[in-house]
């Protein structure tokens, strides 16, 4: 989808150099990406489509699909929502809640000026810069995933992970049985085959994830 839209010049689309670094996380070998790659014209009926909606207790879900058949697609995520007592809402009715970022995961240790990098990093539109044990998250609007890529190659710094994410506003705090019907519907969608991710706003309490 990601050459299909941008081509296949990964300099000149952030998307697909995006799809290929998380594909590098798990190690995929570089002869397979340029299989996918060359092979973009046979995906071409294959779309991609948001779904949004409720869960129990008013936690709002979106719902990211790639699909050769929206009929088949909306009927089982549909299902899945009604099936945990949640409902099926349309495009937007939940998207405001979210903000849209890009978010890339690089290794500590293959930054050589860590100040210098942040420096770089704001520079090419990095809105937060956070240090977990050996890995440094970078969040940044996700209309500068393509400034922060091309920087990071640049700068030779190894990305571990790299994605576009919906990321909550504001969380909503449940009780531990609604939010286990909750987190019973994220696991019904993420099931689906079509469906590629699946985000929500329910705020993780230390007393859900002692539970979990």
């Amino acid at each position: 989808i990601a050459v299909r839209e941008g081509g296949p010049n990964v300099e000149a689309n952030p998307r697909l150099r995006m799809a290929i670094q998380s594909a590098k996380k798990y190690n995929t070998p570089k002869d397979l990406i340029n299989r996918a790659i060359n092979k973009s014209k046979d995906v071409e009926a294959l779309k991609e489509v948001r779904y949004e909606g409720y869960a129990p207790g008013g936690v709002a879900i979106i719902v990211e699909a790639a699909t050769d058949n929206i009929n088949r697609t909306i009927s089982q995520v549909r299902s899945a929502f009604t099936r945990s007592g949640g409902s099926l809402g349309t495009t937007g009715s939940v998207s405001y809640m979210f903000e849209r970022k890009a978010i890339f995961n690089v290794k500590k240790d293959s930054i050589k000026d860590l100040e210098e990098f942040e420096l770089e990093m704001v520079d090419a539109g990095a809105e937060d810069i956070e240090e977990q044990d050996d890995i440094i998250i970078i969040t940044a609007d996700f209309k500068d995933n393509g400034n922060i890529s091309k920087k990071l190659d640049e700068l030779k710094v190894e990305v571990e992970e790299a994605n576009i994410s919906w990321i909550p506003s504001s969380g909503v705090s449940l009780d531990v049985e609604t939010a286990k019907k909750v987190l019973a519907l994220v696991e019904r969608l993420e099931d689906l085959d079509d469906v590629q991710n699946v985000y929500h706003n329910l705020e993780l309490t230390e007393e859900l994830e002692k539970v979990l």
